[in-house]
């Protein structure tokens, strides 16, 4: 079976995409190859790598990358995870479906840093609910 190939995208490839890029990997990584890049990249927070650990799902490793190091390469579906990717989403990946969720921005969160990682929890659960529903439906529409 060929895997289907997804690029999730946000902003800065800190957080939401690189979560979700764990989140997919690990819970449909037999359907999928999954790779997630950002718009304006940085680095990827330390508190999605500490909230993802919590399940046992290690993106320790993974790095932030700008969407142009996919440049020509053929996607079957391109996940934004917030508005400001959307817009800005590159027109070079062609006929890839496109699915859009603008999910909170983790890393503008304010307070101590429990608050601060109960946030990043929240959407990593949100991120793990809609990816779920995600593959089950495109599993439902290859059978």
């Amino acid at each position: 079976m060929n895997k289907k190939r997804v690029l999730i995208l946000c902003t800065g490839n800190s957080a939401r995409s690189q979560m979700a890029e764990g989140l997919l990997r690990h819970d449909a990584g037999d359907q999928f190859d999954v790779e997630s890049a950002g718009v304006k990249p940085s680095m990827v927070r330390p508190e999605a790598i500490a909230v993802m650990k919590e399940l046992g799902i290690d993106i320790g490793a993974q790095r932030s990358k700008h969407v142009d190091a996919f440049d020509g390469q053929k996607f079957d579906y391109v996940i934004t995870v917030c508005d400001n990717a959307r817009e800005s989403c590159p027109l070079f990946f062609g006929a890839a479906n496109r699915f859009h969720h603008d999910f909170e921005d983790p890393v503008a969160a304010e307070g101590s840093d429990d608050n601060r990682l109960a946030i990043f929890r929240r959407v990593r659960d949100e991120l793990r609910e809609y990816l779920r529903e995600f593959a089950r439906c495109e599993a439902v529409d290859t059978l």
